[in-house]
């Protein structure tokens, strides 16, 4: 399974982002009052529309949200699904495990592994050595 494109230009998100976010994967699209009134359903809850615009408006730049105009008012949707984008967190998440660079690390992480871990790896191992015969049998042609 390949990596989706679009993909955000920063995958780091804070706590509202990460909330906002959610929101919109459950309603798909929404105007900001809609996630403003979401938000401010919980009565311990307090939080500036505005706030939820400039979020917005980050999410967007960041690349996890396009902006439709709407007549007179804008709604904003998740540019990609909750399952990619758990995909490229634990992608990066591996990328920057293994840029330690220490294989120590890295066997001692694998040591401490249980059977059910292992397994995985060893399905992942797998794939990676299929991918490998598939792009070295490509560049041949």
């Amino acid at each position: 399974m390949a990596l989706p494109e679009p993909r955000p230009r920063q995958l780091s998100l804070g706590p509202l982002e990460r909330e906002i976010l959610e929101i919109l994967w459950e309603l798909e699209s929404a105007t900001v009052k809609d996630i403003h009134e979401r938000i401010l359903a919980d009565p311990d809850r307090e939080l500036a529309y505005a706030s939820v615009t400039t979020v917005l408006n980050r999410l967007t730049s960041k690349g996890w949200l396009a902006c439709d105009r709407h007549g007179r008012a804008f709604q904003w949707r998740p540019l990609v699904s909750r399952a990619e984008a758990h995909m490229l967190q634990s992608h990066d998440q591996l990328h920057r495990f293994l840029a330690v660079s220490n294989p120590d690390v890295v066997a001692a992480f694998a040591d401490d592994l249980d059977v059910a871990s292992l397994e995985q790896l060893d399905a992942i191992t797998q794939r990676l050595k299929a991918a490998r015969r598939a792009r070295e049998d490509g560049s041949c042609t």
